[in-house]
């Protein structure tokens, strides 16, 4: 990976400080459901629902707490929109445990499987995904990760899948697609339970490559208030992505 402390291709070890990881400290993130490692590097984390598996290379470090051992992902920022925003101080995500999460976007799972680890055993992930090759790394991940179904659909047709999915507490979309306001709003009107939230996170290029980011993201959102979607708060990427 870029920086950060993700990458960690090989063979898929832990950076365990020694074996136990003894060097190394695990404490909650303000957002249940999310870890800060403390070591040489301070690293973001979630708690792995499948121990002993690496999802993308990324790094794992096992804590001893008490007889038990916990295992924990390095969540990269570099790779994941969704991570890069909870390090910029995004105020909120919305998923935490047991939420019921509708991922648009999904591609080969990089982010769902750490929204699968935050949603944990009682919550779900709807991963929809059009493009059929990352569909199947999709299907890959959701046959270890039971909390995870796919959806191999386009999301422009929430009415394609709505006998799938049921109601969500949470939208989460990166579709990269110049109308994805308005995808995210047709399936906020099937989906989403009233009171629910959504995080979008847009690419400004995508939407309009002539006018400057701040321009597209001050008509994304009036985009959103048109569709009766009330943002609450926006924030850069930057120094993880540019122009988002």
């Amino acid at each position: 990976g870029r920086g950060g402390f993700g990458g960690g291709r090989g063979r898929g070890g832990g950076f365990r400080g020694n074996q136990s990881g003894k060097n190394v400290m695990v404490e909650p993130h303000r957002h249940e459901g999310v870890f800060i490692c403390r070591g040489k590097e301070d690293a973001l984390v979630t708690k792995n629902l499948v121990p002993g598996e690496s999802v993308y290379g990324e790094k794992r470090v096992s804590i001893s707490e008490g007889d038990d051992k916990i295992e924990y992902r390095a969540w990269n920022p570099f790779r994941s929109k969704l991570a890069a925003a909870i390090l910029g101080g995004v105020d909120q995500i919305h998923i935490k445990p047991g939420a019921k999460v509708l991922y648009l976007g999904a591609a080969s799972g990089t982010t769902v499987s750490h929204v699968s680890d935050i949603v944990g055993p009682d919550g779900l992930v709807y991963a929809v995904e059009f493009s059929h090759r990352s569909g199947r790394d999709l299907i890959n991940l959701a046959k270890k990760r039971t909390n995870i179904i796919p959806v191999i659909e386009d999301a422009r047709h929430p009415h394609k899948y709505r006998m799938l999915i049921a109601m969500v507490d949470v939208i989460f979309a990166d579709v990269a697609q110049p109308d994805q306001t308005r995808i995210v709003a047709l399936n906020a009107h099937t989906f989403l339970r009233n009171g629910g939230h959504f995080v979008i996170s847009i690419k400004a290029n995508c939407i309009d490559s002539t006018a400057s980011a701040e321009a597209v993201f001050a008509s994304e959102v009036k985009k959103m208030q048109q569709e009766n979607m009330k943002p609450q708060e926006q924030l850069t990427l930057e120094p993880y992505e540019r122009d988002h």
